[in-house]
C-alpha cells in the first residue's frame, strides 16, 4: 500500500510547490507543510504564541467546523498517495483529515480556489499523532492543487503528495531537460546509493551542499558505479551537464553516458571524459532518439546534478497529457 512513498513529492517546495491558502495559522504557518526537509523539534522553545512547531498548527476551535490548507503542486501530475505527517504533534494533532484534488489552468486567486468544485481523493480518515499517516489514491487524473482539511483543528508537520509528474506540453519549450524529475524522468536502476540517492541529481536548481546529490560508497575493486534513468520523453539529446559541485575530495575521476530506445541496444552518447572536482562540466552531443540513459562514473564518487537537454519526440507529451484528463 505504501509503495507510493518512493515516488516524487509533487507538493514539495523543491519543485516550486506552495501553500496558497489557509483559513487559520495561529500557532504555526502552513508554509511548513511543503518544506522538503524533515520536520524538527526543540522542546521548551517558546515564542509569544507558545511552543514553536515546524509545521502547520491552528488554534483550538470553540465552534463547529474544520481547518483547511490549499497547496499548489510544484509538479502537477497523477497522485498515487499522500503522507499526512504529524511528527512531534502529540496532544495537539488532528484526530481526522481528508484530502481533495483540483485541476485548473493558470494561476487562480485563493478566493477562486476556495469556491472551486474539488474532487475527493481521501475520505475523512483517522490520524495518529507523531506519525506518518499514509493514504493511497486511486484517481488516475492529473491534478494541480490539493486541499488538506483537518477535523476539527490541530497541527500537521508535513504534507507529502507522492505521484508521477505530468507536465503541460503547452508550457514547455521545444527543447528542455528531459532528465528532470519535475517533467517525469525517473531512476530505474542504480549500482550504489550509500550516501545519496541518484534522484537528487535530477531535482531542480543547483545543489545546496554535498548531501544534495548522488554519492556512492568507496570502491575497493576494479568496478565502477552507474545509474540508469528513463527520460521524461523519447528525445534526441543535444547537451549534457555533469555537475560535481560540492564534491571536492570525492568527485568521480571519469564518466561516460550511453543511451538506448525501447527498440535499440545501448549506444555511446558521451565518450569517457575526465571530471574535475566541484565543477559543472558541459558538453554538446548528438544522439539518436533515446528513451533511457545510463551514466557510468569511474570508479565511484558523487555527482550533484545531471542535466540532459533534448528535443522530445513530437506528440509523446501531448498524448500523455490527454490520457490524464
Amino acid at each position: 500500500m505504501d509503495e507510493f512513498i518512493a515516488l516524487p513529492d509533487l507538493a514539495s517546495r523543491a519543485f516550486g510547490g506552495g501553500v496558497v491558502y489557509a483559513n487559520d495559522e495561529f500557532f504555526a504557518a502552513a508554509d511548513h507543510l511543503v518544506l522538503p526537509t524533515a520536520p524538527v523539534f526543540a522542546p521548551r522553545t517558546f515564542d509569544h504564541k507558545g511552543q514553536v512547531y515546524d509545521g502547520w498548527e491552528t488554534r483550538r476551535r470553540r465552534q463547529p467546523g474544520s481547518d483547511v490548507a490549499i497547496v499548489r503542486l510544484g509538479a502537477p501530475g497523477v497522485i498515487r498517495g499522500v503522507d499526512v505527517d504529524t511528527a512531534f504533534f502529540t496532544g495537539n494533532f488532528p484526530p481526522y483529515a481528508s484530502i481533495d484534488g483540483l485541476a485548473v489552468e493558470g494561476y487562480p486567486a485563493p478566493a477562486e480556489l476556495v469556491e472551486a468544485e474539488w474532487i475527493p481523493l481521501v475520505a475523512k480518515s483517522p490520524l495518529e499523532g507523531d506519525s506518518r499517516n499514509l493514504f493511497a489514491v486511486t484517481d488516475e487524473r492529473r491534478f494541480t492543487h490539493v486541499r488538506l482539511t483537518i477535523h476539527p483543528d490541530g497541527g500537521v508537520a508535513r504534507l507529502r503528495v507522492h505521484g508521477t509528474p505530468v507536465p503541460d506540453p503547452a508550457l514547455l519549450p521545444s527543447e528542455f531537460d528531459v532528465a528532470a524529475i519535475a517533467y517525469g524522468a525517473t531512476v530505474t536502476d542504480c549500482s550504489n546509493t550509500f550516501y545519496g540517492h541518484p534522484e537528487k541529481m535530477l531535482m531542480p536548481g543547483l545543489a545546496l551542499h554535498m548531501g544534495d546529490g548522488w554519492e556512492t560508497s568507496r570502491r575497493r575493486d576494479d568496478g565502477y558505479d552507474w545509474v540508469e534513468i528513463r527520460l521524461a520523453a523519447p528525445a534526441q539529446l543535444s547537451f549534457v551537464d555533469l555537475d560535481t559541485t560540492h564534491f571536492k575530495g570525492n568527485a568521480p575521476g571519469f564518466a561516460t553516458l550511453i543511451g538506448k530506445s525501447d527498440k535499440s541496444n545501448w549506444a555511446e552518447i558521451l565518450p569517457k571524459v575526465a571530471l574535475t572536482p566541484d565543477t559543472p562540466h558541459r558538453f554538446r552531443v548528438e544522439s539518436p532518439t533515446v528513451t533511457h540513459v545510463r551514466l557510468d562514473i569511474f570508479p565511484d564518487g558523487g555527482m550533484a546534478r545531471l542535466r540532459l537537454h533534448g528535443r522530445p519526440t513530437p506528440g509523446f507529451l501531448d498524448d500523455n497529457f490527454r490520457r490524464c484528463h
